[in-house]
């Protein structure tokens, strides 16, 4: 393990001989410096891990080193050495950054124990100040791939929201088109990063326990409740809450949820102690939520107070020109968690997968690949190896351009057996399609594998 240095600052050359003596003990390298000026001036030169340094010193006193080391160097963990008495001191360094104070004369076990300490809380601190920065990039604005005119404007719309840590934001749009990581976006983009996301699925939650996972709850408010327990609101204080499918809340839930957007302050399951709200809050839905106000299914107060900024995200279906994009994201992805070489997707399986109406959007899509990842064997993804589930009103539904309708212009002649019928609607689909099997099998809402054993049957 690398040593760690700590630089040792006090006027009193016994002083700083003395807790040298002891810090190299510890297995420490030690540098000291005779008051603030000096100490500056080797924190310009050479790498420290923590500083202790004497309050009371000539030309520069330890709250004027403890503020201009903050200035520049605010990741550096600083310990305040205070003569007795001086507990206002004290506890004036500690709200200007200091990681603690100990008071003189004092033990040496207890002077170990807060250096350990301090360097422990640095070390957790550059940790997670690491894993923030992966977070940001990894659900960054540039990371969401899409070249469609209505992604676009709707991840610009995001980015402008993020720049507003306080505002409520709705995000809409069908199950898998991506509503969580635009909000993690969103969150990972403002002010707000430094502390966290975090999510709740409320229809995910049986209605009874939801009250209790957003709220939290004290010990003894019902049967079972044998410990305190926070809620998300209190987990993602001064970061972001996510509420996916607000639309599923129950209306006594909702009633408490307007509350918390009004006054900013929740109460806690079985308590009456307010506790105030300092969080971003996203909602999101699959729903139309204006069509239950109207129903009755979803208080109209509460829907203003949640559509302060309402983003939708288009269905994959929608934007047809980033499903190669998405299908080579995947790719990569999945040649890395596999371990696997896979050379691409085939100009065949890529007409498949943007001919496909893919109602489980992204989510689907993703999945789609993954399994034709797994079974492909060193080639080409191919339209034998994608799973692609047809279901009749799903798959191609009327009114949406689809081959289908285009397919079922032409009657078909009387009197004659269904293996006829069949034979003359695969005729027909390879003359629209110019032979092209893939498009064909698509607009006969077959997989590719049976319209090849069909034209074998049927001499085609």
């Amino acid at each position: 393990m690398e040593k760690k240095t700590v630089l040792v600052v006090d006027d009193e050359k016994s002083a700083r001989f003395l807790i040298e003596s002891q810090l190299k003990q510890w297995s420490f390298d030690t540098l000291s410096a005779c008051d603030g000026a000096e100490a500056l001036r080797i924190l310009e030169r050479a790498p420290v891990d923590l500083i202790i340094s004497d309050q009371k010193m000539p030309n520069m006193d330890g709250l004027a080193l403890l503020k201009a080391v903050k200035e520049r160097w605010e990741n550096i963990p600083f310990i305040m050495l205070t003569a007795h008495g001086s507990i206002d001191k004290a506890v004036a360094s500690i709200r200007s950054g200091a990681y603690d104070y100990i008071q003189k004369p004092y033990v040496a076990d207890d002077l170990a124990a807060t250096v350990k300490r301090a360097l422990e809380y640095h070390r957790l601190n550059e940790e997670n100040r690491r894993l923030r920065g992966q977070l940001r990039g990894l659900y960054s604005f540039q990371n969401i791939v899409t070249r469609s005119p209505l992604m676009m404007d709707a991840l610009r719309l995001a980015e402008r929201v993020a720049a507003a840590p306080n505002t409520t934001v709705l995000i809409c749009g069908e199950s898998g088109t991506g509503k969580e990581v635009l909000a993690r976006a969103i969150h990972y983009a403002g002010d707000r990063l430094e502390n966290s996301f975090v999510a709740v699925n409320c229809a995910a939650v049986p209605a009874p326990l939801l009250e209790s996972e957003l709220f939290g709850h004290v010990k003894g408010a019902f049967s079972g409740a044998d410990r305190n327990r926070e809620g998300k609101f209190a987990l993602a204080q001064r970061g972001t809450l996510l509420m996916d499918e607000v639309g599923d809340m129950p209306l006594d839930i909702q009633v408490k949820i307007l509350r918390v957007l009004q006054e900013r302050v929740y109460e806690s399951l079985g308590s009456d102690r307010p506790v105030p709200v300092d969080c971003r809050i996203i909602a999101a839905t699959h729903k139309d939520i204006a069509e239950m106000v109207r129903e009755g299914r979803f208080r109209e107060d509460l829907f203003h107070r949640i559509n302060v900024f309402p983003i939708f995200l288009p269905p994959l279906r929608e934007r047809k020109e980033d499903i190669p994009l998405l299908a080579e994201h995947f790719l990569e992805r999945l040649r890395s968690e596999l371990g696997k070489h896979i050379p691409g997707i085939s100009e065949g399986a890529m007409e498949v997968l943007v001919a496909h109406y893919w109602p489980g959007n992204i989510r689907e899509l993703r999945n789609c690949l993954e399994r034709a990842a797994i079974i492909t064997d060193g080639e080409h993804i191919g339209p034998e190896h994608l799973t692609i589930v047809h279901e009749k009103g799903i798959a191609h539904p009327p009114g949406n351009g689809s081959p289908r309708s285009n397919a079922a212009e032409t009657d078909f002649p009387s009197l004659m057996t269904i293996s006829d019928a069949e034979k003359i609607a695969i005729q027909r689909a390879l003359a629209h399609t110019k032979g092209r099997k893939v498009k064909a099998a698509s607009i006969l809402q077959i997989d590719f594998k049976t319209l090849v054993r069909k034209m074998k049957e049927y001499g085609l």
